[in-house]
């Protein structure tokens, strides 16, 4: 991941001043951030800065007061650095949030359950929008990311979800996780807060026990006739590794993949990790898995050696480490 800080050239003024005229509602009241300083607070030394997400420079030479986050890896990330004073709204959170940072959540509006549209997002007047996934920028989304540049308001992309070439990671590695979250407190000025958000999560990462003998594991996300399956490069590749945890899938060069159950039934995985989402959810998982005349005959169905993670926690983000922590001890109980 790239990174330098320079001198910026100031927003358009006629561009902002038109984006905010067509928008309505009052500036929200700043929160305090527990644990820590105001964002605000550490504005005076706070040090312009250009980074180079997913191939679009970004260049912050105050930090964002008004913030809307999309996604649940993006919403907490922000939560875990102490920054839901700045947060204005949030969209399209996969599940609810830790109970740490349960009430921070619920006192910023919900724009929109999924990609808020680039209406609602002006509403609210962000001078940033913090993304998890590329996609959430389009036109029929939050806008393009040039657009809304052009009307003074910042973007940044989750770097594990960049899929240009160059930028995409390969493999994705806590590190490269650890790096986001030090790009997005440098844009706040809160640098010190991510140092002492990474050491608790490498903390929880080095507690963690490898099992003793190899373990194959199937990282089954979502589908019925077609699974779709963690890979070998993306978050479950990289939570599967630092579980000591062998992923069946872990030779096909992407981060998901679509696979065969015959391919899951000719490798019989030991264990099979089920991420729980509202529309997907473990339990309708398992009544797959055991009503299939093949799947219900693998080893790991038959003995019901399920592990599960909730979606929030599958994607890359702040949950990982305390994911690994929670696969471990999942693997622990069902070896009794």
């Amino acid at each position: 991941m790239r990174s330098t800080r320079r001198l910026v050239l100031a927003v358009p003024a006629a561009a902002l001043a038109l984006a905010l005229a067509a928008c309505a509602g009052d500036p929200a009241e700043p929160g305090v951030s527990p644990g820590g300083p105001t964002a605000s607070s550490t504005g005076a030394a706070f040090t312009p800065v250009t980074l180079d997400n997913c191939g679009t420079d970004v260049t912050v030479d105050t930090p964002p007061e008004r913030v809307v986050a999309i996604k649940s890896t993006s919403i907490e990330t922000m939560l875990a650095l102490g920054l839901q004073d700045r947060l204005v709204g949030t969209a399209f959170a996969d599940g609810p949030v830790p109970d740490e940072w349960a009430d921070a959540y619920d006192a910023v509006p919900v724009l929109s359950d999924k990609v808020p549209g680039q209406e609602a997002l002006l509403e609210v007047q962000p001078d940033f929008v913090y993304a998890g996934w590329e996609s959430n920028f389009s036109d029929d989304g939050a806008g393009e990311r040039s657009a809304l540049q052009g009307l003074g308001i910042g973007t940044y992309v989750s770097p594990a979800a960049c899929k240009e070439e160059g930028y995409m990671p390969d493999p994705l590695t806590f590190e490269g996780l650890f790096d986001e979250q030090r790009e997005i407190a440098s844009v706040f000025g809160v640098t010190d807060r991510a140092e002492d958000l990474i050491a608790q999560e490498q903390e929880l990462l080095d507690s963690v026990t490898p099992p003793a003998e190899e373990t194959t594991a199937l990282w089954y996300s979502s589908g019925t006739d077609t699974p779709y399956v963690g890979a070998g490069i993306g978050a479950p590749q990289m939570m599967l590794d630092a579980a000591g945890l062998t992923n069946i899938f872990a030779d096909v060069h992407d981060t998901w993949t679509s696979a065969g159950w015959e391919q899951v039934v000719a490798a019989d995985p030991d264990v099979i990790v089920l991420v729980d989402a509202s529309w997907n959810t473990a339990e309708s998982k398992i009544e797959l898995l055991e009503s299939n005349p093949a799947t219900s005959q693998l080893t790991a169905v038959r003995e019901h050696r399920y592990l599960t993670l909730p979606f929030p926690a599958a994607e890359a983000g702040v949950r990982n480490a305390q994911a690994v922590v929670s696969l471990s001890e999942q693997l622990a109980d069902l070896e009794g």
